[in-house]
């Protein structure tokens, strides 16, 4: 048996599967992101641990006996600051947490952090809020011994060793993302170096094995292994099969992913594209990223006093974009803007809109914003043969279709199933025990899919013009 956990920024997921890759448990525990001031975005380590030892003890006692090892998955770029005894020094700064959107641009604006790490110096990433705590806690930032994402603080927690693997590491702005190494240049220029660094390996190999107290605690074999894992795009990559050149997919999560493999490490910083190291050796993938995207829909549902999938279910026939426009920039912009200030809208409100109508407009938002994506991932050469849909809004036909028609891309849809990334990380834990290689990475069976809308392809591309449109008047604004 393999265990796969997935520490995301609303839950942790835990995900058992057998060697044939069947799911045999699976269990989640429910987080939640502390906001103390404008832009800001935290959470307590403690309580992964706590999330951790909760889905753990939710698997069977005789699975549990059977494991034989565990991979990691995890929410990217968070900062975790340990002191020299392993004591957390403040609540871990999030992934979309905007408040080093200063320090972000003072890094980005030295050519270094690009020619090396082969991305912009986003806000979000961890190199900058590094900066910030040096600048605004001094204090604290003296006594920071080991920096660490929040899936290898799990890592720590497991096996008591501080390890970190490839692709969670490129998202730090420390990673020579070609040489698959940290940058002491770029540490040093951060008021840091390698010591505070975790020791890197591969996603799909072993990095140590579980502390004997947890396996007494928990009743699992004392071998049990710990793979390197991946942050949670690129083990969402593991678990629908995307590790080739062509293969991509979309993901309609708290943030939106247009997520593309790539056989080489072809960066192009320029267009606000992620490039970073994939999860099995040898291999890159590029994304273009927007921060809001079922975090739009939930956050119109809260306005609007119903359930998301309650205003989605109802939407009937994909329809032409009206003259409502959503722009879904609630807490910034990464591809293709690069604007932490920038803060989304309605435009074009007029007395025929209703709910039906705004609800169609966030979810043309999102596929919007994803066809800004498509056209950067573009404009680096990447190709995109063919797409899957994972995430929760994945469940909504109407986004898909709109997706589909605003990228004139089909949308596979997955057999019912879980292949995010706790099947993703499982998937690494099998080839950490047994060295089997990204071979067991198989697509999913894919039940359907949702073809372009050829009808309305000029009206979904007169929409995206007048969404670019809006975009734009309203950065003025911002």
């Amino acid at each position: 048996m393999f265990l796969g956990l997935d520490l995301g920024t609303s839950g942790l997921k835990a995900v058992v599967i057998d060697e044939d890759q069947q799911i045999q448990a699976e269990a989640t525990a429910a987080l939640t992101v502390s906001r103390p001031h404008d832009g800001w975005s935290e959470q307590s380590p403690a309580d992964w641990i706590a999330a951790a030892e909760q889905v753990i003890r939710e698997i069977p006692a005789p699975i549990r006996a059977a494991l034989r090892a565990i991979g990691l998955s995890g929410q990217m770029h968070g900062a975790t600051l340990l002191d020299g005894a392993d004591n957390v020094l403040r609540p871990c700064i999030l992934w979309n947490d905007t408040r080093a959107h200063e320090q972000a641009a003072r890094l980005d604006a030295d050519p270094r952090f690009r020619a090396i790490t082969g991305n912009i110096v986003f806000p979000g990433f961890t190199a900058p809020k590094l900066v910030w705590v040096r600048e605004n806690e001094p204090d604290i930032f003296a006594r920071v011994a080991k920096v660490l994402l929040p899936k290898d603080y799990l890592r720590l927690w497991l096996t008591g060793d501080h390890v970190a693997e490839m692709s969670d590491a490129a998202g730090t702005s420390w990673l020579d993302t070609g040489a698959r190494d940290w940058s002491d240049t770029l540490l040093r220029e951060t008021g840091l170096d390698r010591s505070a660094m975790p020791r890197l390996v591969e996603g799909s190999e072993p990095s140590g094995q579980i502390r004997r107290e947890l396996a007494d605690r928990f009743g699992l074999r004392p071998d049990v292994i710990v793979a390197g894992g991946a942050g949670d795009n690129a083990a969402s990559g593991i678990g629908v099969g995307v590790v080739g050149a062509g293969q991509a997919f979309v993901s309609l999560g708290t943030s939106g992913v247009l997520f593309a493999a790539n056989d080489g490490y072809r960066p192009a910083p320029e267009t606000a594209v992620h490039t970073f190291c994939h999860a099995v050796p040898g291999t890159w993938h590029q994304m273009g990223v927007i921060l809001a995207a079922t975090d739009a829909l939930n956050w119109f549902a809260r306005l609007a006093g119903r359930d998301a999938a309650e205003l989605t279910a109802g939407l009937g026939e994909l329809q032409p974009p009206g003259k409502t426009r959503f722009l879904p920039y609630l807490g910034g912009e990464r591809t293709p803007l690069n604007d932490a200030a920038i803060r989304g809208a309605f435009i074009g409100l007029e007395h025929a809109t209703d709910r039906r109508a705004a609800t169609r407009a966030v979810l043309e938002g999102v596929a919007f914003a994803l066809r800004d994506c498509r056209d950067a991932l573009a404009a680096t050469g990447t190709r995109i043969d063919r797409l899957i849909a994972v995430g929760g809004g994945s469940r909504s036909d109407y986004w898909l279709a709109a997706i589909a028609t605003a990228l004139d891309t089909p949308v596979s849809v997955p057999v019912a199933g879980d292949y995010g990334g706790a099947f993703g990380a499982a998937r690494l834990a099998i080839m950490a025990a047994t060295g089997a290689g990204a071979e067991i990475a198989t697509p999913p069976r894919i039940a359907r899919v949702i073809e372009p809308n050829s009808s309305l392809s000029a009206a979904f591309d007169e929409g995206h013009a007048r969404y670019r449109a809006a975009r734009d008047a309203i950065r003025g604004l911002t």
